[in-house]
């Protein structure tokens, strides 16, 4: 593997080989040595994407690239429908619009975390971190029965996202409007969804799931540009809530069945693959038609799911003795990181991939909410439970290199099992109350598995990112309160 380095943060690999395009990276030399001590294999990855039909220059991945199924974390890639270009379950990834919203409340750090130090001195931040805990459902196969949809309900939702939940009163227009693409994927068909789907789905709305998904209480504690900050209403001790879900059991069952739908088509369109995981049909064909149909309805899922958690989490902090009018939690930005949407790019319609990836749009674009144009889109950026995640802004940086993209979180460095073995023998949850971090979760080895060491730290990610100019650094949030399935 050629890998040429372009500038300080920016690397380039030429295409050779059944490459069809240049492939792209972002990285810091730490990044750089993460990337050769799994000898390059998520590099490969992209490399085998840039083989795929319809392709347009460059492929690409984010700083917090790390190996993936099919298309590597971090992965971005457009294909034009116009060349024979091929949508890939794999560039999407099992948990469809799985992605991250922030809230921002008027309080302060104090009114939540009156003395700054540990669980047993705060009954106030107890409150609130058993009300979250207790009101919205964490963990593997969670459901919900009080807000369980029946089948045409549901088929709503899978049509017009978020918005149906506001219409049933869990949230008002403005969560809307600062949510990307409106809370609603354009192009579902409910009726590509299959029975067994609908099924894992019903009980499953206003849930976090298991993993890596979690909702934090945060303040924010440190102001890197005062304008773009401004803008998107972010002051220093500030209270926000970032949650992390997705599309749960439906979006997984979406993938899994047209991952084996588009591996019949791939053969009967006379596709060559370079990893069976790269499963494609083109864009224009019946079974890619099927998939994105279906992926846009797990997407509407996904929106609907996080528009209820905010309802609950904004009841939870009513429970807990915080008035929701006085201290109102408004959606700051509501964006994905795990779907393929149609755009318009150098003037031309690409379906643009993006897995473990976020949009990151540029000032003055016109899908972003109007006060928000002046500065970019908000970038949502979740580190470890441990440390700390970012706001960045969208820049025209990463609209002229990056088909308007930016990366999504840390990025893991140890395998579950891994952290679990370097967790034997300590009590993680006595350590980060240590360090005033509250965390609620169904058992031990979900904390020891999300061990904030096994992830890479969100710093570095964040300061290649702001350094290569596909996003700009706006603020950083550190955790007070963890609840994790």
């Amino acid at each position: 593997m050629n890998v040429e380095h372009v500038s300080e943060f920016k690397y380039r690999i030429p295409k050779e080989g059944k490459m069809r395009v240049d492939t792209t990276f972002y990285a810091s030399e730490a990044i750089l040595e993460d990337l050769k001590s799994e000898d390059y294999a998520s590099l490969r990855q992209i490399c085998n994407v840039a083989t795929l039909p319809g392709v347009v220059e460059p492929a690409l991945t984010m700083p917090d690239i790390h190996w993936g199924y099919g298309f590597p974390i971090g992965g971005v890639a457009a294909f034009d429908p116009e060349e024979g270009g091929v949508v890939s379950p794999g560039g999407v990834g099992f948990d469809i619009n799985c992605g991250v919203r922030l809230l921002v409340s008027e309080l302060g750090r104090e009114e939540v975390d009156p003395s700054g130090s540990r669980m047993v001195e705060d009954p106030q931040k107890n409150r609130l971190a058993d009300a979250l805990y207790g009101g919205i459902p964490a963990g593997v196969g969670k459901g919900r029965e009080d807000t369980a949809l029946g089948r045409k309900d549901l088929e709503k939702v899978l049509a017009w996202g978020a918005g149906t939940l506001v219409e049933r009163g869990y949230g008002e227009a403005e969560d809307l409007a600062n949510t990307e693409s409106g809370g609603r994927l354009p192009g579902a068909v409910p009726e590509s969804v299959s029975e067994r789907a609908y099924r894992r789905g019903a009980s499953q709305l206003g849930t976090l799931g298991s993993g890596n998904h979690f909702l934090e209480v945060q303040y924010i504690d440190e102001v890197y540009d005062e304008e773009a900050a401004r803008v998107y209403g972010l002051s220093a001790g500030k209270v926000t809530v970032l949650i992390h879900s997705g599309s749960r059991g439906l979006g997984h069952q979406v993938c899994q069945e047209h991952v084996e739908r588009c591996m019949y088509a791939a053969n009967q369109h006379g596709i060559e693959l370079e990893d069976r995981q790269l499963a494609c049909a083109p864009i224009r064909s019946p079974e890619g038609e099927a998939y994105l149909g279906a992926m846009a309805a797990a997407a509407n899922f996904a929106f609907a799911n996080r528009q209820l958690i905010t309802h609950s989490t904004r009841e939870a902090f009513r429970k807990a003795g915080f008035d929701s009018q006085e201290h109102r939690l408004r959606v700051l930005y509501d964006l994905a990181h795990n779907n393929a949407k149609l755009e318009e790019h150098e003037g031309r319609e690409l379906l643009v991939h993006r897995k473990g990836a976020t949009r990151a749009f540029g000032p003055g674009n016109g899908e972003l909410p109007e006060p928000y144009r002046p500065v970019g889109q908000p970038v949502l950026v979740p580190g470890d439970m441990g440390r700390y995640s970012f706001v960045l802004a969208g820049t025209e940086g990463a609209m002229s290199e990056t088909f308007g993209s930016s990366a999504h979180g840390a990025g893991r460095k140890m395998g579950r099992r891994a952290a679990k073995r370097a967790a034997k023998g300590r009590n993680l949850r006595r350590e980060l109350e240590d360090r005033g971090i509250l965390i609620r979760a169904a058992n031990r080895a979900t904390i020891d598995e999300e061990a904030p060491e096994a992830y890479k730290d969100a710093t570095e990610v964040v300061d290649t990112t702001d350094g290569a100019g596909i996003g700009k650094k706006v603020a950083r949030l550190r955790p007070l309160i963890v609840v994790k399935g």
